[in-house]
């Protein structure tokens, strides 16, 4: 099994929306690729408290995949593209790790 965990740190206002909005609307967009792209086994998007600090990343995403090659598949699918566009335009800062468990 791999761990895909990706960070995600949001601009103040992006695409139209203040950051609160664009959180929840990347959580909306990526959770939602559950039902869309069969490899994910598991998919969360978890947000940082608000008090606290700003040094820390707004945004995690928490997904696990059977293999390296489902995660690749996950990575191309143009459902998850789409999404990366999008989370392009509103992050400011992105750091991710893949592990096998």
């Amino acid at each position: 099994m791999i761990k895909h965990l990706v960070f995600f740190k949001l601009a103040e206002e992006a695409e139209g929306n203040v950051k609160a909005k664009n959180i929840l609307l990347v959580k909306e967009k990526l959770e939602a690729l559950k039902q869309v792209i069969p490899v994910i086994r598991k998919i969360e998007v978890l947000s940082n408290h608000p008090c606290a600090s700003s040094d820390n990343y707004d945004i995690v995403l928490d997904s696990e995949f059977d293999s390296l090659e489902d995660l690749e598949v996950y990575s191309l699918h143009p459902e998850h593209q789409k999404v990366g566009e999008f989370i392009a335009k509103v992050r400011i800062g992105r750091a991710a790790i893949d592990y096998e468990f």
